[in-house]
Formats: C-alpha cells, sequence, structure tokens
C-alpha cells in the first residue's frame, strides 16, 4: 500500500458503480478501472484520474483492494476464475470487495479458494438507490473479520454514508437477500394492492393517502405508488429481471438452511410473471403494469 490510501481496483462501472468509482477517484485513492463495452460511464472517471488496465488479472496486480460491483454470481465467478482472472494472480495482502447480491454458497467457494493464496474475500453488498451513489451516499452490510473490515472501512466510507459490520465474512450476503426479500415482498404486495384497486373502483389516490398516514407506509411504497401518481415508473431503479435472480437466489438460501420459503417462493414467481410477460428490463414498479395485464384493469 501506499504511504496515504491503498491502491484501488474497480470492475463495474454500471448505475450503481459508476458513482462508488467516482467517489472514490474523487476523495483520492488511487484507482484503475476495467472497462466493458460501454465506455461512457468511464469518461469523467478517467478525466478524474483514473487508470485503465484491459484485464482483470492485470488490474487485481495494480491494487491492493478490488472491488466488483457486477449483478451476480455468475458475473462474480467469471472475473475470479475466468480467462486472466483475479485468481491467477491472487497474492497475500490482497484484498477482493463483492459488493454484489450473491449466492451465499458460490461467497463461501470463492473465499475458501482466495484464502489459499493469502487474498481476503469481503462480502460488502449495498442499498440504497443510484442517486446515493453518486451522492456518495450508499449503505453497504460487510461480512469480515474485525481486522479486515478496520483495514477496508476507510474505503468503503468513500461511497457510503453508513458501513455496517453485520457479522463474519459471508454474514454481508446472506443479509442482502433477507433485505431483498422484504424490499420485494413490499413491492408485490402493492402491485396486487393497486389491481385490487382498480378492479373494485376504490381510489388509488385514497389508498395512497391512508397508507402514507399509517404504520404500513414505507419508502418502496413511495417510490412506487407516490411516483406513479405523478406519472413516473422509474422510481425504484432497479430492474425486474435483478429482481426475479434475487429472490432466487434468497429461495435457495432459505432452502439450504432450511427454514419456509411460502411468501419468499410466492413473491419469486410473482417476479417470474412479470419477466414472463415481457418486464424483465423494466423498473420494480412496472410489477403495476404486469398486475394491469393480468388482472385486465387499468391502474395508471
Amino acid at each position: 500500500m501506499t504511504s496515504n490510501k491503498p491502491r484501488v481496483g474497480f470492475i463495474g462501472l454500471g448505475l450503481m458503480g459508476h458513482g462508488m468509482a467516482k467517489n472514490l477517484v474523487g476523495k483520492g485513492f488511487p484507482l484503475t478501472v476495467r472497462v466493458h463495452r460501454n465506455r461512457k460511464p468511464a469518461e469523467d472517471i478517467l478525466a478524474a484520474g483514473a487508470k485503465e488496465v484491459k484485464t482483470n488479472a492485470e488490474l487485481a496486480q495494480v491494487s491492493d483492494v478490488v472491488i466488483l460491483c457486477v449483478t451476480g454470481s455468475p458475473q462474480i465467478e467469471e472475473i475470479i476464475y475466468g480467462d486472466q482472472g483475479i485468481m491467477s494472480v491472487a497474492r497475500e495482502g490482497l484484498v477482493v470487495i463483492d459488493t454484489s447480491t450473491a449466492e451465499p454458497a458460490s461467497t463461501a467457494k470463492i473465499r475458501d479458494d482466495l484464502a489459499k493464496k493469502g487474498t481476503k474475500y469481503v462480502d460488502a453488498p449495498l442499498a440504497r438507490t443510484p442517486k446515493e451513489a453518486e451522492e456518495g451516499r450508499l449503505n453497504t452490510m460487510v461480512g469480515a473479520d474485525d481486522a479486515t473490515f478496520a483495514q477496508v472501512k476507510p474505503v468503503l466510507a468513500a461511497y457510503c454514508e453508513n458501513v455496517i459490520h453485520v457479522g463474519p465474512p459471508g454474514h454481508g450476503h446472506m443479509l442482502k437477500l433477507i433485505n431483498n426479500f422484504i424490499a420485494q415482498a413490499i413491492a408485490t404486495a402493492t402491485a396486487e394492492a393497486c389491481a385490487a384497486c382498480a378492479k373494485s373502483g376504490v381510489s388509488i389516490r385514497k389508498l395512497h393517502e391512508l397508507i402514507s398516514a399509517g404504520a404500513v407506509n414505507s419508502g418502496i411504497f413511495q417510490m412506487m405508488v407516490g411516483r406513479m401518481l405523478e406519472g413516473d415508473m422509474a422510481g425504484l431503479k432497479f430492474t425486474l429481471v435483478n429482481a426475479m435472480k434475487d429472490l432466487r437466489y434468497y429461495t435457495h438460501f432459505a432452502e439450504s438452511l432450511p427454514v419456509p420459503a411460502i411468501v419468499g417462493e410466492a413473491v419469486h414467481q410473482s417476479l417470474v410473471n412479470a419477466n414472463l410477460l415481457g418486464f424483465g428490463d423494466k423498473y420494480v414498479a412496472s410489477l403495476i403494469e404486469a398486475q394491469e395485464k393480468l388482472a385486465g384493469v387499468k391502474i395508471r
């Protein structure tokens, strides 16, 4: 490491990753990025002083800490194990931080394999939205031993408002799946409630007024119904194909324990339906559009 800040490598300049990388380079971390096909998100990062490399292995070689911000376990496994992947150059002292929503079993295997080479693997998935990523105000739930958490906390604090040490390695990804299960359960229930309102003739504006005044209110309800009433279906910027993936991971996780996943399976199948109806690339609020098709009603 340098005398001041660790060298950070970053893979995944997407909706969330762009803001994270922007904050890292803006706060003085020596940053190296791997740019994929879409170069647009990298332009201001490189202009701010970040360096670019061509392979995951090269990025790991010039970094003390590598941050992965990609979709899920298949992408993470390709970065770690694939051609010129991080595993090929893993070394004592390197730390890899996985901010994705991933399968706990996959996370455990990667952690064990990297440990054989002296590399620490930290699961630090994210909460909040791309807006907070740009502002450096994300939340992260970190699974790591105490010493590693202390080591990486200043890096995470560059793009997070709340850095929460949730337990030993693996607990970050487990808690993220539980968090996302609750979130999508609220979202799918909200969409079904809107369909019931529309079909029965009950005012959705009155539903919004009632829920907003009581204990059932939530940020997700407002991002769906509150924003929908303003004509905005992009209040919760998270695609339905990713929501379906996260709930699949959650149900696998629940089955592995095992615990009942009756509600989890129902939420997952609701998300599968929305994807099969063609809404996968749309955001979570389009569960309402899926309900319009399924129930034969006009909600928006």
